[in-house]
């Protein structure tokens, strides 16, 4: 994992541990999901493009992926078990340690697929997209926490 990895991963837990579980389900005005959505977003999404979640990982429940995929919403859970805080934080440390773990070997590989943002090329540039993707995330995060606390 580069140190622009650890840094980022880093800040969202952080982050994280630092809420409550009543916080993480404020919808506030103008935003389309909670903070729990969020992270559980972030876990999902770099779960399947770095690990080829769902279909090649086990590493989270399966249900996890209609839950926070692009495009879903809290409101759309029903009565869905949603994971607690500590579950996804527990997730995102554990996931941590595995992307830590790619090898410099898997990280040039070529990816598989073609994906629409940034045109990575190898499973290395969508690390770079997927680290990208939790500080822009964190940001709005941050943003949702201070609306909530006002």
């Amino acid at each position: 994992m580069s140190k622009q990895s650890e840094l980022t991963r880093g800040a969202l837990i952080s982050f994280v541990n630092k809420l409550d579980e009543k916080t993480i389900d404020v919808q506030p005005e103008g935003f389309n999901n909670t903070i729990r959505w969020h992270v559980g977003h972030l876990l999902v999404s770099a779960e399947g493009l770095m690990f080829g979640y769902p279909e090649h990982s086990n590493n989270i429940p399966e249900s996890y992926h209609a839950m926070f995929k692009t495009g879903s919403k809290p409101s759309d859970w029903g009565n869905a078990e949603v994971p607690t805080l500590s579950a996804l934080i527990e997730s995102l440390e554990k996931q941590a340690i595995r992307l830590n773990e790619l090898s410099e070997e898997f990280l040039a590989e070529k990816l598989p697929f073609q994906f629409p943002v940034g045109n990575p090329q190898t499973y290395g540039e969508m690390f770079e997209f997927v680290m990208f993707h939790e500080a822009y995330h964190l940001g709005q995060m941050k943003a949702m926490n201070v609306i909530t606390k006002r």
